[in-house]
């Protein structure tokens, strides 16, 4: 019979941390993220993110994920008018409103 390796529970810890710690990323988190993957400038897209989050379902904010794509450029920034362009192709009344809200709220 083998003993058991003694590196066996620290290997373990680090794999229960590191589910932990993808398990603490707040869908707020996952919004500002996608939005500043969109071309959002930082400060309006954390703004924007904490409005979105309590007003939007999961599969609203899920369906905005789709447009992370929207920029041509790694660094290329987009105007909100641009975003919200996008935005009202997913055809989603209730999306529409809350992201234009957002975007003014955060842009003034």
């Amino acid at each position: 019979m083998r003993p058991s390796s003694p590196r066996l529970p620290l290997i373990a810890a680090t794999a229960l941390l590191a589910l932990g710690l993808a398990a603490c990323t707040s869908p707020e988190a996952r919004v500002r993220t996608g939005l500043i993957n969109a071309g959002i400038p930082d400060q309006t897209a954390e703004c924007m993110a904490g409005y979105m989050v309590d007003r939007l379902s999961i599969t609203q904010l899920r369906r905005l994920q789709s447009l992370a794509s929207v920029k041509k450029v790694d660094y290329e920034r987009i105007t909100l008018k641009d975003f919200l362009y996008k935005v009202r192709a997913l055809e989603d009344p209730e999306l529409i409103a809350v992201t234009g809200k957002a975007a003014l709220r955060c842009a003034i």
